[in-house]
């Protein structure tokens, strides 16, 4: 009997469901320069956004936006009590994203985004509301908070998602020393990660690229550099 062939896990995974997105609400703002591209980069906490926003922003010279988090006045209260804080620190999130939307439209070059407004609500807010840690009530107010906005802001030409095991994005978190972050329990990172992957399953609003990237080394190996950058370049 022939043996199975094993699954490389360095592979980047290519896919492109936008032809299913029929039952989507259009996108309502203006009309945008083809050849500016608005890219996004999603992924648990941990799993290695930012050094990647900051590489590919200087390799292909795009303009980066980096998530707002030391600029939220409610995060750090979040982390120590997350049901008194939830739905104040999730609102901020989203007023900031869409703000941060509204400014990266307005850019004349292309642009690469650190966390979406989509991740926001579909994946962090959607826990706190399977955990019990917003109330019903609060969860719908935001609800129609982001269903109001996210007709207005432009989805992605290209989503990468950073796909990272639970035991590396806890390392990660350590290394980077962020004192807020080091008590966040592991079933909360799992829990974030199972939505991560029901969310990108199902994704359809654009061309998405996914990255290994607890095995991926682009910046110290020329060859996943090589494999990155041909996959990324089919986009710009």
């Amino acid at each position: 009997m022939a043996k199975r062939k094993k699954k490389n896990p360095r592979v980047i995974i290519e896919l492109d469901k936008t032809a299913k997105r029929n039952s989507l609400r259009a996108f309502r703002g203006p009309e945008h320069d083809p050849d500016r591209r608005y890219i996004a980069v999603a992924g648990n906490i941990g799993s290695g956004k930012s050094t990647f926003v900051e590489y590919l922003g200087e390799r292909y010279n795009v303009k980066p936006f980096f998530e707002p988090n030391d600029q939220n006045p409610y995060l750090e209260d979040f982390y120590t009590d997350m049901t008194s804080w939830a739905f104040q620190s999730q609102v901020y999130f989203l007023s900031a994203k869409f703000a941060l939307h509204q400014e990266l439209d307005a850019t004349q070059q292309s642009v690469i985004q650190d966390r979406t407004l989509w991740e926001d609500a579909e994946i962090f807010v959607e826990n706190l509301k399977r955990q019990k840690i917003m109330d019903k009530r609060d969860y719908e107010t935001y609800r129609t908070l982001y269903e109001s906005i996210q007709g207005n802001i432009r989805p992605p030409d290209l989503m990468i998602y950073l796909r990272c095991p639970v035991r590396t994005v806890k390392k990660r978190i350590a290394m980077r020393g962020r004192e807020m972050e080091q008590d966040i329990p592991t079933g909360y990172l799992r829990r974030l990660h199972n939505l991560y992957e029901k969310w990108i399953e199902n994704y359809t609003l654009s061309p998405l690229i996914i990255i290994p990237n607890d095995r991926l080394d682009y910046l110290t190996d020329i060859v996943d550099r090589q494999d990155l950058h041909r996959t990324i370049e089919k986009y710009l």
